[in-house]
């Protein structure tokens, strides 16, 4: 056994058991460059598939203790959803149990694995009701689930949640171009909503790289993008980033307007705040940054800014497409938690826009509470505003994640 397995498996049990983020903890994985990407997708996969993998442990076995439960997930995982050998995958997953010293259950795991081979064409059926297939299948929380069938209908909530193309994303900033950066990366394809937006295999640029270093380009997703076009044009406009770190998006508006805009960034925690003006810094960017509570009123910014845009904490479900750890841990009580979050920061930030400027709500979710029920409450709550454009991505019609976005205006 590798070390690489070793290390996949910690890296699994603290994602699902612990809450930790797939995508900052196998950043923390100690092993070779040869097996990075095995184990990255082995944790992938088996996240993507821990439902499944659940639902059939429970025709075959009593519930586990952690070490031994996670074993048997990654394994079921290896076994039906990637391409390593079967006689392969099964000698693994004893040789790991062996070394996680539960040697007591490695005959348990090579007798339940064969089993369940053997059996592979007459597993049990999964569930009959759409919803609770799909929280088998897919590993998503039943409560949104639910709503996405009622509002789009069984097939559309199922597309939903199918897995993207692993394209990895990034974008010229100003002054290099795009135009430029693809006649560095011949092999990219342009964005479907973002022109700017350039598609890349998997591993073919780094962060180490000397463009990257030199701030010429940038990682950014393609909704993240649209979400800056969709305010309009900022030029000589003073904006206010009221959720900024890490910073992605002031610094392509900044970009946009080729510098011509007086950027306002805040952001809650110290860390991340720090991390926000490194990126600044290596990208070229000016701006204003504060440790500001958004929820909380600052009278001497209000009527300061032509835009406010609100990037809120929401519950992240729009990105189920890549990151398939995001419904892990979500309850329906963590939603109606951050609706009050979010409406802080509405009644609070709103006032901060000019009349006559605009106030841009965006989320990554696909929830109605977080999303269309929250603008038409602020509405209510706010006459001197009014809806001016509203949008809804969601990934199998725009390729894009499931983000939101709701552009208001404040009456002059």
């Amino acid at each position: 056994m590798n070390k690489g397995r070793r290390e996949a498996l910690l890296a699994f049990m603290d994602i699902v058991e612990d809450g930790a983020y797939a995508n900052l903890r196998l950043k923390e994985l100690h092993c070779g460059e040869d097996e990075r990407s095995f184990v990255s997708a082995w944790i992938y996969t088996s996240l993507e598939h821990i439902g499944w993998a659940d639902y059939m442990l429970a025709h075959y076995v009593k519930r586990q203790k952690r070490v031994v439960r996670n074993i048997f997930r990654m394994a079921v995982s290896e076994l039906f959803f990637m391409s390593t050998p079967a006689y392969a995958a099964v000698n693994e997953a004893v040789e790991l149990t062996h070394s996680m010293g539960k040697d007591a259950s490695a005959s348990l795991v090579n007798a339940v694995l064969r089993r369940m081979l053997r059996e592979k064409d007459s597993l049990p059926a999964l569930p009959k009701e759409p919803a609770e297939r799909l929280h088998v299948q897919y590993s998503m929380p039943l409560w949104i689930l639910r709503e996405w069938i009622e509002r789009f209908g069984i097939r559309k909530a199922e597309a939903l949640l199918s897995p993207m193309p692993p394209y990895m994303e990034i974008r010229a900033q100003y002054p290099f171009t795009t135009e430029a950066l693809k006649s560095v990366y011949h092999q990219a394809i342009h964005g479907k909503c973002v022109p700017d937006c350039l598609l890349l295999s998997s591993g073919c640029i780094h962060a180490d790289s000397p463009l990257f270093q030199e701030g010429k380009v940038t990682f950014q997703g393609e909704g993240a993008m649209a979400i800056c076009r969709f305010m309009g044009d900022m030029r000589g406009k003073a904006v206010l980033d009221a959720c900024c770190a890490p910073g992605g998006k002031s610094a392509y508006l900044w970009s946009l307007c080729h510098g011509d805009i007086q950027l306002n960034c805040w952001e809650l925690h110290p860390h991340r705040l720090q991390l926000m003006q490194e990126t600044f810094h290596r990208l070229g960017v000016q701006a204003q940054c504060r440790q500001q509570d958004a929820s909380l009123p600052y009278l001497d910014y209000e009527n300061a800014f032509d835009a406010v845009l609100l990037d809120v904490p929401c519950s992240g479900l729009g990105l189920r497409q890549t990151k398939p750890d995001i419904g892990l841990h979500k309850e329906e009580s963590d939603v109606l938690a951050l609706v009050r979050i979010q409406q802080q920061i509405l009644d609070t930030c709103c006032r901060y826009v000019k009349p006559g400027g605009i106030l841009v709500y965006t989320t990554c979710t696909i929830s109605l509470r977080e999303n269309e029920e929250q603008i038409r409450h602020f509405l209510r709550e706010h006459s001197e505003f009014s809806l001016a454009a509203e949008r809804q991505l969601l990934p199998p019609e725009d390729g894009l994640g499931g983000f939101y976005m709701a552009r208001m205006n404040r009456c002059i």
